[in-house]
């Protein structure tokens, strides 16, 4: 009976080891595993790249001043001025500026009715083309024509780059000879080249601050001022002493900067000039006649000039034409007889 039983249980142990399979575990010798901690590290900042903001370029405007000797023949005219504009695209000038009449001559002779406006037209059109094809603004002093018996306007045309006249400034003050030929303006014009605002005057208004002063209530920082100074008695004369030294101070109170050309014709009184917003001359073109000049100087905005108004100079346009507080109620500053 012993031996059966012990015949039976070996049985039983050999199906159940047969039915149970043994894992890779059971078979692998018995092992101690130690498993060694790593000191926790903070994990590596990542490279932050520090992109600095890119500096705005302040507007810059790059003006070629010309003078030359114009005459009553746009087709003597118009090819030094097309001439001008191709040369002053060679200096990358962004703009050129001319002198008052230009290119339709100066008084006098446009009254007459022998004057060939046809031809002017002619020539225009193609200082138009020109500025196309170099794609470069021009501020053109012309005659501009009226209709039936109306005098013309003394004009400043301005060309955009793409050859079409955006606006046309006409010259506002004209002198008791002017009137002769001309029928006075009525309006101020801006333009903007390159982000900075501009505007045009002509020759007798510099006579007139109020003028100026708009210029800088407006928010032009560029003074187109166009001039025909020329055929004189004699030089020096009034206009070779002053003209230059009125603009300086126009620009000086104004905070502007002014690009003033002159005709080159026989006995010019004074040459053209670029002046800062600080009154100072900044170039001048050769004082000479019967000669054609350009000169190209740059508008930065950038660049901070000297500008004592400015404390002062809107508190002034508004009416309070004093400076600090007025003392009120003190008996020796109301007496004004006594010392």
């Amino acid at each position: 009976m012993l031996r059966s039983g012990l015949s039976m249980l070996v049985i039983v142990l050999v199906v159940y080891c047969l039915a149970v399979p043994a894992t890779a575990e059971d078979d692998a010798p018995f092992k101690v595993t130690v498993t060694k901690s790593e000191p926790k590290t903070k994990p590596a900042a990542a490279a932050v790249e520090k992109v600095k903001p890119k500096k705005k370029k302040a507007p810059r405007l790059r003006i070629a001043t010309v003078g030359f000797a114009e005459n009553w023949d746009p087709r003597h005219n118009g090819p030094i001025i097309r001439q001008a504009i191709a040369d002053a695209k060679k200096k990358r000038a962004d703009v050129v500026h001319f002198h008052e009449c230009a290119l339709s001559g100066y008084g006098g002779k446009l009254a007459e009715k022998d004057y060939d406006w046809d031809v002017l037209r002619e020539e225009t059109a193609l200082v138009l083309e020109k500025a196309k094809k170099h794609k470069i603004w021009v501020v053109l002093g012309s005659s501009h024509r009226l209709t039936g018996s109306n005098k013309p306007h003394n004009s400043l045309y301005i060309i955009a780059p793409e050859g079409k006249i955006v606006d046309r400034y006409d010259k506002r003050f004209c002198t008791g000879g002017d009137l002769k030929s001309y029928s006075p303006g009525d309006h101020f014009v801006t333009f903007t080249i390159n982000g900075i605002k501009c505007t045009a005057l002509i020759c007798y208004d510099v006579r007139f601050p109020e003028l100026y002063r708009e210029v800088y209530k407006i928010g032009a920082r560029v003074i187109f001022d166009s001039f025909h100074n020329a055929r004189a008695k004699k030089v020096p004369n009034n206009h070779t002493k002053i003209m230059r030294t009125m603009l300086q101070g126009h620009a000086a109170v104004n905070n502007v900067w002014i690009s003033a050309t002159n005709s080159a014709a026989k006995k010019t009184s004074w040459p053209g000039v670029f002046i800062t917003p600080d009154g100072m001359i900044a170039k001048e073109l050769p004082f000479e006649d019967d000669k054609t000049n350009l000169m190209v100087n740059t508008v930065n905005l950038k660049r901070r000039y000297k500008d004592a108004s400015a404390p002062y100079r809107d508190d002034s346009i508004a009416g309070k034409l004093n400076s600090g507080e007025v003392v009120k109620g003190d008996p020796r500053s109301e007496d004004r007889t006594s010392f």
